[in-house]
């Protein structure tokens, strides 16, 4: 028990010694990162780093001179005992936080009063190394482009082979500065120019790396090369891509790199001592995306998939060698990727393989069954890259509107997704893919609309959903699940990335409807909330689909699974725990899903539990296919509480049929222009509650004229519960208007709640009930997310409160409630005597 360290909040334990630091501070986010590269690429121990070392610059008895602190020191040895700066530091780094530019001087003044041979100033978006000459102690800036590995020295990097070269455990933070530093300092100035400049370097960096395998690198910087002469290196291997990669259409033959030599420098210098073809693919489709998401995320509605999304995809759609494979939204080709490794690994255990030449098989399989299309040309050169790295395949990845039909794509296009070379489309075994998605980018034209069912408008008439013949602008993801079930052979499988708007809004249901008639549901997985964080708030769930081939079924099983953890925060940073063996791994639940699917025999899981559960198709409740809406822990929770016989479980709906309660809108108030932060009168929006109370002074007000134009519609009473029911965030969070807030609007976007009977439902008793975490669960998981706004609904008369049956209990809990929260309303109305009084006395 000694040996347990207890952490403030926002603290955790440095990588390299155990030491607790503040990670809330961004100068620290960039620390830890930069202790991992040191570990992971570099190959430095995390023994022999230590963090803010003094350092004595000067004499030691002189009290002018001050003892300064290192950010990270790196030993040349892991014995601590060895700790000497005058003879023990090998290199010194100095971090700062992405917005600080100075500290060059500070880390060269650390390195000339200790052994350091070299320095790292880094500040997460752009790095910079000192060198000390061995032979005069002169510290250089801009002289060294990389740091020695452990063991090497600098003349070890002048003479590195490319077998010497090895895969990178930490990319994307290299890609994420490269992209900063050349985006402030280049001579490009267009995000979209500078992404395709960097794929062009990154083909020349893998094209060294394949070819010539008997020959030095050329992608490198020699001690003594000039920038003019890497940029030659450089523009040479550029010469011999364009050969290589001309006839796929992926470059053309006039395309030259246009980088001033010294950015070119800094990108090689990031590079040179790696192998992007002995790099996990996990690392190089992050890295990949880093410049593709600063170009197409968010304005066309192209959101990267999290690898552990696209591998829990892949292992539950368990795509075989010569199923022909397509995604119709293809990116930067994750999904592709991990189809591939995943039909090369059962090729690798096959004995139908055995005695082939596996190799060639595998590169021939690529061409031949894995298909891709984009529209925009920037991603599909990036999705070939990727694929030339891993293997093959590249030749089938090409550039078009999955949505238009083929007769209005280029030839190439043509060529290789039809099976005549016009416009009667490929059939496909599996589709994988994540479309783009959003109301901003929705589809227009007739002349594509019209070729969709779900392009047109469809009425709800006689119980059932009826197609009309007129069209309507719909958003692309809608009309990505036709196009995909149309492209899919008889009986073919699919996943596919959707909003979870699909899934549950009232107004989407003839979307279901026509799913449920075109395939069955094999499994629907409810990703959290942060998944696509930080680049959009979209709520999304993956639906995996077989086309029906035969007679359709009714009322099968239903795969569903509520994951709670993707494994990275809303800011996209990583997140980490600990396995069994104290190792440390990604904090994310989709793999476990795949397990559990892995195991889902006969259709039905035994036991239950919200990462795998069994619905059948006829116990979908209107027709609703989001799972959390029915997580079965949730149903275990409410189930104790009832066992313990202690409550009466009542919905929202007993209450109000049995006259306790009444539910209305608030009733919408004036348009903006009637607001005005000068005026008296609070207009209480959902942002202005919290903790059960309102803000002492909303920041929106109205004058005496509006307010009376529109109390009597609100009719706000003391007692009446406000309940926000739609927004942003926040739903569910209440309060309970007291005396002294009578005089006021609420915005539409509360409900309000009146106990009719106070006997049968004290409203501070109902405040408190609506509280309690299985009700608070309740809540959140029928809450439904349209695009970026949530609502609850009439789902909130769903909602199972356990109210107390013993009448003291429910008694001594309103009083309670009720005493609390009447002192704080009061005290709010005194603050706001007080300093309006003294506000009236200045102006006396």
């Amino acid at each position: 028990m000694d040996d347990i360290i207890s952490l403030k909040d926002g603290y955790i334990l440095d990588r390299a010694t155990n030491k607790p630091v503040d990670i809330r501070k961004p100068e620290e986010e960039v620390r830890q990162e930069y202790e991992k590269t040191l570990r992971e690429d570099y190959d430095y121990d995390y023994e022999r780093m230590d963090i803010e070392v003094s350092i004595q610059r000067g004499e030691v008895h002189n009290k002018k001179n001050q003892k300064e602190r290192a950010d990270i020191v790196i030993y040349k040895t892991s014995n601590k005992a060895q700790r000497d700066q005058n003879k023990d530091i090998l290199g010194i780094v100095e971090t700062k936080k992405p917005t600080k530019k100075d500290g060059i001087e500070q880390l060269m003044s650390y390195m000339s009063a200790t052994t350091a041979l070299w320095g790292v100033w880094i500040n997460g978006e752009e790095i910079e190394y000192v060198y000390r000459d061995i032979k005069t102690g002169e510290l250089k800036e801009d002289y060294i482009h990389q740091i020695p590995s452990s063991g090497e020295t600098f003349e070890d990097i002048e003479r590195i082979t490319k077998e010497d070269l090895k895969p990178v455990q930490n990319l994307k933070p290299i890609f994420r500065r490269m992209y900063y530093t050349l985006y402030s300092n280049t001579n490009i100035a267009r995000k979209e120019k500078l992404g395709s400049e960097m794929t062009r370097l990154i083909f020349c960096k893998i094209y060294d790396e394949k070819y010539d395998l008997d020959k030095p690198p050329k992608f490198k910087i020699g001690f003594n090369d000039s920038p003019e002469d890497v940029k030659k290196n450089v523009e040479e291997l550029w010469e011999k891509v364009k050969k290589y990669l001309v006839e796929d259409g992926i470059f053309e033959q006039h395309e030259k790199i246009v980088l001033d030599p010294k950015s070119i420098v800094y990108i090689v210098r990031e590079l040179e001592k790696y192998s992007l073809t002995k790099t996990d693919k996990d690392v190089i489709g992050d890295a990949f995306e880093v410049f593709a998401e600063r170009q197409f995320v968010g304005d066309k509605g192209e959101f990267f998939t999290p690898r552990q999304v696209v591998k829990m995809a892949v292992d539950i759609i368990n795509p075989q060698p010569e199923e022909r494979l397509l995604d119709p939204a293809c990116g930067s080709g994750g999904f592709l990727i991990y189809a591939l490794e995943h039909v090369w690994g059962i090729m690798n255990n096959s004995p139908k393989y055995k005695g082939s030449n596996l190799e060639d098989e595998k590169k021939e399989f690529a061409r031949k069954y894995f298909y891709g299309i984009d529209k925009e040309i920037d991603l599909v050169k990036i999705c070939k890259a990727y694929m030339s790295i891993i293997g093959d395949g590249r030749s089938s990845i090409v550039k078009a509107d999955s949505l238009k039909s083929p007769d209005e794509w280029e030839n190439a296009a043509r060529t290789i997704l039809t099976e005549d070379g016009k416009d009667q489309m490929k059939k496909f075994d599996v589709i994988l893919t994540n479309p783009p998605f959003g109301s901003k980018i929705k589809v227009h034209h007739e002349y594509i609309l019209k070729n969709y069912d779900l392009g047109h408008k469809w009425i709800f008439k006689d119980e059932k959903w009826i197609m009309t013949n007129e069209t309507k602008e719909t958003e692309p993801q809608i009309l990505f699940i036709e196009l995909c079930l149309n492209l899919l052979k008889d009986g073919g499988r699919m996943a596919i990335v959707l909003p979870d708007g699909i899934f549950g809004n009232p107004t989407d249901g003839y979307i279901r409807e026509w799913i449920k008639d075109k395939a069955e549901i094999l499994a629907i997985i409810d990703c959290p909330h942060n998944t696509f964080m930080p680049h959009t708030h979209t709520k999304t769930s993956l639906l995996v689909l077989k086309k029906w081939d035969k007679t359709k079924q009714k009322n099968y099983p239903i795969m569903m699974s509520v994951v709670n953890k993707c494994g990275h925060d809303t800011r996209g940073n990583e997140v980490y725990t600990k396995n069994e063996n104290d190792k440390e791994i990604l904090d994310e639940e989709f793999s476990k899903v795949s397990e559990i699917y892995k195991t889902y025999q006969n259709r039905v899981i035994k036991g239950f539990d919200r990462l795998g559960f069994t619905l059948y198709e006829g116990g979908l409740i209107n027709g609703i296919l989001i799972p959390r809406y029915y997580d079965p822990d949730t149903i275990k929770d409410i189930q104790k509480l009832e066992d313990t016989g202690r409550y009466e479980m009542k919905s929202i709906q007993d209450l109000v049929d049995e006259k306790v309660l009444e539910i209305k809108g608030a009733g919408g108030t004036a348009p903006s222009k009637d607001y005005n932060i000068y005026d008296e009168i609070p207009f209480l929006r959902t942002s202005d509650i919290g903790a059960w109370e309102t803000r002492n002074y909303a920041v929106q007000n109205v004058n005496e004229l509006t307010y009376l134009k529109y109390k009597d519609k609100q009719s706000l009473k003391e007692g009446d519960m406000l309940f926000i029911k739609d927004g942003t965030y926040r739903i569910g969070e209440t309060l309970i208007l007291t005396k002294y807030d009578l005089k006021m609007l609420v915005q539409s976007h509360f409900l309000k709640i009146r106990s009719l009977d106070k006997d049968g439902m004290d409203p501070y008793l109902l405040l408190y009930l609506l509280h309690v975490p299985v009700v608070r669960k309740q809540i959140d998981e029928k809450t439904f997310v349209q695009a970026t706004l949530s609502t609850i609904g009439d789902r909130l008369n769903e909602i199972i409160i356990p109210i107390p049956k013993d009448k003291g209990i429910r008694e001594k809990i309103g009083i309670a409630m009720r005493e609390k929260l009447e002192a704080r309303a009061r005290l709010r109305a005194e603050i706001r005597e007080v300093f309006n009084k003294g506000i009236e006395d200045e102006n006396s």
